[in-house]
């Protein structure tokens, strides 16, 4: 998966000044930069089932969507047009390893690889996002700009699908050429558009929703919850307004809550939640049986799916596994395959050989080929 690139970027530097904080233009991020797919391969997987892929044009100032999959008709169009395909990491070895230009943020954050391809004066509109994004030229040039940092009151365009903002301040604005990177923070706005043909690179970043970890997390906690646990009030007051519901009735109710909340729970909620698939990832029964075959022959290695989630997470008894949404627990010695895994997407035929011979290791590389996580070659 590695192709070779490097980022060049101070990253404790960007880490402390610009992640989440304000936008960041790299100049020649990636040296000797060339396209790992180019715009005619990236408009051939735009045509296949199963691909998300959408085309938005711009025509007589309304921005119009249409699905794929797509026919070679569907790129003849009279106006400015954008070509987006999502997660093209999870087709392309080489689109993946793209991933590796961020990897001193946490794995568990990056979402996918969206590459676009425009013609002259294509846009997908002024918009915000809720997630980081670093932006890398590849074929052409494309201008953008950027504006003020917008929320959920900022007003939009109305539009069913399309979140394209009423409203849009220019207050900077970059040229990038092939192997040049912009780095956007959360809620900033921004307009790229088009000089010529270009396809551009989206390495995405996933922000789960904080109501989504609530609920999950309290889901959690009621699994584990005794539920003969009640409401206490010893050392009652003595109530001087018929039916009321006093303040210090409310105080107590409130520390009951956050003494619950406090409890000691089950901490793999978070570890699952962020390394759901978007996509269903389940090897079927035959691919699943033809793996473990070969999974117990000589020779042969392990490879770590482009659309894999894999995380880990340390605890008191030992690792906990996290593979695209399920978690297992195993001892510390398991990192031993993890960590591989997760470095460099591979674990070589001797080490699969010796894992073999180990019955917890054998129950963790089964666990993640259940999960589509890795595959046999």
């Amino acid at each position: 998966m590695n192709a070779g690139w490097e980022l060049k970027l101070d990253r404790e530097q960007f880490l402390a000044r610009y992640w989440q904080q304000k936008p960041l233009l790299i100049r020649r991020a990636v040296p000797g930069f060339t396209p790992p797919i180019s715009s005619h391969e990236l408009a051939g997987l735009a045509f296949e089932e199963g691909v998300e892929a959408r085309i938005i044009e711009h025509c007589k100032g309304d921005w119009i969507l249409n699905h794929g999959p797509f026919r070679q008709a569907d790129y003849q169009r009279e106006n400015p047009w954008t070509l987006l395909v999502q997660a093209v990491d999870h087709y392309a070895d080489s689109v993946a390893a793209l991933r590796q230009l961020v990897d001193f943020i946490p794995q568990w954050r990056v979402d996918d690889v969206m590459v676009s391809y425009a013609v002259d004066g294509g846009s997908v509109g002024p918009h915000y996002d809720n997630y980081d994004v670093f932006l890398l030229q590849g074929e052409g040039k494309r201008l953008w700009r950027t504006g003020q940092f917008c929320d959920s009151a900022s007003p939009l365009l109305p539009h069913a699908e399309l979140r394209i903002l009423s409203l849009f301040e220019s207050e900077q604005e970059y040229l990038l050429e092939t192997g040049d990177m912009l780095y956007l923070p959360p809620g900033l706005a921004h307009w790229g558009i088009a000089q010529g043909e270009c396809t551009t690179f989206s390495i995405g970043f996933r922000a789960p929703r904080i109501n989504d970890m609530v609920s999950r997390f309290v889901d959690t906690l009621l699994g584990d919850m005794d539920t003969e646990q009640f409401y206490h009030d010893a050392r009652l007051e003595p109530v001087t307004r018929a039916g009321e519901i006093r303040a210090h009735d409310l105080q107590r109710v409130q520390s009951q809550i956050e003494a619950a909340l406090d409890q000691a729970a089950e901490n793999t909620w978070f570890g699952e939640l962020v390394t759901e698939p978007r996509y269903d990832l389940l090897p079927d029964d035959d691919d699943l049986a033809e793996a473990r075959a070969l999974l117990r022959s000589d020779g042969e290695s392990v490879m770590l799916s482009s659309a894999a989630k894999l995380a880990w997470q340390q605890d008191a008894e030992g690792i906990v596994v996290f593979a695209n949404g399920e978690s297992r627990h195993y001892s510390c010695a398991r990192l031993d395959l993890v960590i591989p895994l997760c470095e460099s997407g591979e674990l070589s035929a001797a080490a699969v050989g010796q894992a073999v011979t180990d019955s917890e290791s054998l129950a963790l590389l089964d666990y993640l080929l259940e999960a589509g996580c890795i595959y046999v070659r």
